[in-house]
């Protein structure tokens, strides 16, 4: 029998998915440097580090504009930064994203 495998699993693994570690994750994914990355994102390796580390949270629409860089479900990674956010803010609801 095939075991499934998603967000889910992963979150049991690995603990809470943070943009941070989400970002992180997918730069590792790619083996690419910080400044690869931030260079294939078109940010500076600065903010990149700041975002990787989870000193700064993107707004929606950057979370958005980085989603589609990378090819991903944009409706994902704007769920992880709102969630941050508020969780950032000590607002502990749930966050999903139709």
């Amino acid at each position: 029998m095939k075991k499934k495998f998603g967000t889910k699993e992963l979150e049991r693994k690995i603990g809470k998915m943070t943009f941070a570690n989400a970002i992180e994750s997918q730069r590792l994914c790619e083996e690419m440097t910080l400044k690869e990355f931030s260079t294939f994102l078109g940010i500076s390796i600065a903010s990149l580090a700041d975002l990787e580390k989870g000193r700064r949270i993107p707004s929606p629409s950057r979370a958005f504009e980085i989603a589609k860089k990378l090819g991903e479900p944009e409706a994902y990674w704007v769920q992880l930064a709102i969630q941050d956010k508020l969780i950032e803010e000590e607002i502990y609801f749930k966050v999903t994203v139709a």
